[in-house]
């Protein structure tokens, strides 16, 4: 449930990078997608036709602020995007580091608290710091979206103890790990860990086959949900024999 919408798929996907329109569309409808992210930098020469096939998807549209470095810019991007796409969603982004793409968190804070109460529902790409999360909460963000590492960099998550924190810290907010995932067993594991969603975007678009990477995401994303539901074995410093030793044979 993100902002009162329920939603059956957990895999939320970008749209920038593919290799045409046609191979976006297929990699859409194999992930299942419900929710497809969307820059306002895809508008322009083109963009009428662009924005005609994303909403021929019949997802649920999340544009974002990709690229933003103030909150002035993110903010006005914001707003551009909502009378541009008629939706009230916004994937926030407010970029801190160039070479790293992290997140201004102080920036983050300051934008989302302007536009949540202008009546956006803000989707933060944030890091995993708990006083960050707990400023965006207050701020009037519903959901948080931590990034498991730099954004297009593949290398899945990196601060896996920070990352289980923010989980245990805020049970009942929904969790979305953003940026980072480059493989799907990376997807599963963030599922694991019980967190609500995965959104990403490279490792799908820059796939020798989208359309197979993207199911492929879509089926990691389900096993690992469905593994976390049932309960993960906890790991164990010594071994343990699978077999009951008791009762066996004795041989004299």
């Amino acid at each position: 449930m993100l902002y009162g919408t329920a939603l059956s798929s957990r895999l939320l996907l970008g749209t920038a990078q593919y290799p045409s329109p046609a191979i976006l569309a297929e990699a859409i409808s194999a992930a299942g997608a419900e929710v497809i992210t969307v820059s306002l930098r895809r508008e322009g020469p083109g963009g009428g036709a662009f924005r005609e096939l994303i909403r021929a998807s019949g997802c649920r549209i999340l544009p974002n602020t990709a690229g933003c470095h103030s909150v002035k810019e993110s903010v006005t991007t914001a707003h551009m995007a909502r009378e541009l796409f008629g939706t009230n969603w916004i994937k926030l982004e407010v970029i801190g580091h160039a070479d790293t793409l992290q997140p201004d968190v102080f920036g983050l804070v300051e934008a989302a608290r302007i536009l949540a109460a202008d009546g956006f529902a803000v989707f933060p790409y944030t890091t995993e710091d708990l006083i960050a999360g707990e400023r965006l909460l207050a701020a009037g963000c519903e959901v948080l979206m931590p990034w498991g590492a730099p954004i297009g960099s593949g290398q899945g998550l990196r601060n896996r103890e920070g990352l289980r924190a923010m989980r245990a810290a805020f049970p009942g907010v929904p969790l979305v790990i953003d940026a980072g995932l480059g493989a799907p067993s990376q997807a599963a594991e963030a599922m694991e860990m019980g967190y609500d969603a995965v959104l990403l975007n490279t490792a799908v678009a820059k796939a020798a086959d989208p359309v197979a990477m993207a199911r492929a995401f879509a089926l990691a994303v389900e096993a690992g949900r469905a593994a976390h539901l049932a309960g993960l074995m906890p790991p164990r410093d010594m071994a343990r024999p699978s077999t009951p030793v008791f009762g066996m044979a004795e041989l004299a």
